[in-house]
């Protein structure tokens, strides 16, 4: 019997799961949370088959809180569920570990996919990512998309700096001293060769990193 942990900020969303899940998996059990901190104690706790983690919850760093499971429980099965970009953040967190990716958008059955090839401990790649990255393969185009330099702290970073915030929001909603955040936002500044936020907005444009609001 398969024990799993859903983690949503929004109700409707962790319920229409629940059923979905339930569906094909009618033995299971499924836990739920609504933030990073409350995942994460759940995790502490209990042993769970599959985490369904969603990528932007209030309050929660989910680069961090992947980084933070893998660290605790290196077996964690994870899937990452998001409407974010697909090319530009599965890659990402297939990179750090997760063993997929999928959109809420995606067809029932592409999630029901999605779930049971991750249980059986495979890599799920949907048909989009992997037709993109078939083609990244095969492109002569060589130019290098800029923010796959950032590693997941200075990608977070510079996600809250694409959306206006200052260093002391910054601080306080991913719990780091201002000369960290600093430290960071200086490497970014170097790695994207920008000189302002500005610059970094329209780089960002270019490769369409569109920051979760």
């Amino acid at each position: 019997m398969a024990n799993l942990l859903l983690v949503d900020d929004h109700s409707v969303i962790r319920r229409g799961m629940k059923i979905i899940i339930e569906n094909f998996l009618p033995h299971c059990t499924i836990d739920e949370a609504d933030d990073g901190d409350s995942a994460f104690k759940k995790i502490k706790a209990n042993n769970y088959d599959l985490l369904i983690l969603d990528v932007n919850m209030p309050n929660t760093d989910s680069f961090g809180l992947v980084s933070n499971i893998l660290a605790f429980k290196p077996a964690a099965k994870i899937l990452m569920f998001s409407m974010n970009n697909e090319e530009v953040y599965a890659k990402r967190y297939l990179k750090m570990g997760v063993m997929g990716y999928i959109k809420k958008d995606a067809p029932e059955g592409e999630i029901k996919k999605a779930i049971t090839v991750v249980l059986d401990n495979k890599k799920y790649i949907s048909p989009t990512l992997s037709q993109i990255m078939i083609e990244e393969l095969h492109s002569n185009n060589n130019a290098e998309n800029p923010f796959d330099n950032l590693s997941p702290r200075e990608f977070e970073i510079v996600q809250h700096l694409i959306r206006g915030e200052s260093l002391a929001e910054i601080c306080n909603k991913l719990t780091l001293h201002s000369s960290t955040v600093g430290t960071h936002k200086a490497r970014i500044f170097e790695k994207l060769k920008c000189n302002n936020i500005i610059d970094i907005n329209a780089l960002a444009k270019v490769h369409n990193i569109i920051s979760p609001s």
